[in-house]
């Protein structure tokens, strides 16, 4: 019987290292493989750099050493997995803003292809994939090169369409770099800003509102950048001091506001601005209180607020504009014990409820303008359906998803 001599398994170095926190020392004998951001970002590693890459690199040779009597055995699934799996694929397209937007595989490619094509008016077909004015404007594949980890977190193109921010990460930290794409020439601008979370909010179609994490990686402070200038003179226009909450910032369906979001576990707030005064400051909707948890969307000069307050399992109020205080709040679905109130989505003339009974969400639609209610059938004893992509706020289309134990993830 022939012996394989096999590596030894590494040992990492044990160097103490104390931290105190909340009053209490801990000792950790690896800290030092931790790298600083600017040296996960140098172009030539320093000498601890390389020792931290070294240690990493006799890992892999031995996980690779000790599972090399299966190396076939990996292939061959990996071959079999992947042959079960469509390589050429294409979302479902989606209309936001004048275009229609979606995202295509391609046969040997790891990454997604983005698109957009400009709608019809008039015409709530969704296009062909093969449909020829679909033009590509991100293309995960290429930007990928040259680098061992690649992810795109998100993209949001401008009120004129002119214009794509987007965030891209290539070391694996969760730390997003945002760049600006000219979509008439696919062309990156020169700024850059890193150490985000990735998204983002355009307020007009210069002035771009993100978050910026700390060394937690939590989502902790939000920045106004105009586009063309130097990212280290952007503006800090919001600061989250409790460690325990976490912020980000979005566009309102509406296109009437800027909204930041920020909570913990039990607890929401959300301040606005209006996107016509992005040079002005961010106003609390209503004050952060212990275990009330809201959120907030805009219809014609009102708001509605799905809200805990009072409601275990949920409510759903409303209030003017200019009176957002829950002093204001008027009930519009009240709380019952048996039904949860998951979420509502609103549209111009149209509310979407997605409410929890019995175990299964159920899409139930309201017309604003009548009143009249309608509920979207299910035959199936048992399913998972939500309600979709729907960025456009002026639409008579629901995109929502669905899947059952007879039925694959679909999107109608």
């Amino acid at each position: 019987m022939t012996t394989v001599a096999r590596l030894a398994p590494p040992s990492a170095e044990k160097i103490p290292h104390e931290m105190t926190n909340h009053g209490h020392t801990r000792v950790d004998e690896y800290h030092w493989m931790r790298l600083s951001e600017e040296q996960r970002n140098a172009k030539t590693p320093d000498d601890h750099t390389k020792k931290v890459v070294a240690h990493l690199n006799a890992e892999n040779a031995y996980t690779a050493d000790v599972l090399a009597p299966v190396k076939q055995l990996r292939e061959d699934l990996f071959k079999e997995m992947k042959g079960r799996i469509k390589e050429t694929d294409m979302s479902v397209p989606y209309r936001e803003n004048g275009y229609w937007y979606g995202s295509r595989f391609e046969t040997g490619k790891e990454y997604a292809v983005h698109m957009r094509m400009p709608t019809i008016k008039g015409v709530e077909r969704i296009p062909a994939d093969n449909d020829p004015a679909w033009k590509d404007f991100i293309d995960e594949n290429v930007m990928a090169q040259g680098h061992d980890y690649f992810d795109l977190a998100d993209y949001e193109p401008s009120p004129d369409n002119s214009l794509c921010a987007y965030g891209v990460d290539t070391v694996s930290r969760r730390q997003y770099t945002i760049r600006f794409r000219d979509m008439s020439t696919g062309v990156d601008l020169p700024d850059e800003i890193s150490n985000t979370d990735g998204g983002g909010a355009w307020a007009d179609n210069k002035t771009f509102f993100y978050s910026r994490k700390d060394k937690t990686l939590r989502s902790f402070k939000i920045f106004r950048h105009i586009v063309g200038s130097d990212a280290k003179d952007d503006v800090e226009v919001y600061h989250e001091q409790d460690e325990a909450f976490s912020c980000d910032v979005f566009r309102s369906r509406s296109d009437k506001f800027l909204v930041i979001a920020t909570g913990s576990t039990l607890i929401s707030e959300e301040l606005l601005l209006p996107v016509d005064s992005p040079l002005g400051a961010f106003t609390v909707f209503q004050p952060r209180e212990e275990e009330h948890e809201y959120s907030t969307q805009h219809v014609d000069g009102k708001f509605y607020i799905l809200t805990n307050w009072k409601a275990q399992n949920f409510r759903l109020m409303e209030c003017p504009e200019d009176k957002t205080g829950k002093e204001h709040w008027k009930e519009v679905i009240p709380h019952r014990d048996d039904v949860l109130l998951e979420d509502v989505d609103l549209f111009k003339d149209h509310m979407v409820i997605s409410e929890r009974e019995q175990g299964l969400t159920h899409l139930r639609i309201r017309k604003l303008s009548t009143g009249a209610e309608h509920e979207i059938s299910f035959n199936d004893p048992a399913y998972v359906a939500y309600s979709g992509t729907n960025p456009e706020w002026d639409s008579s289309l629901l995109r929502y998803g669905y899947t059952s134990l007879t039925t694959p993830g679909s999107v109608y």
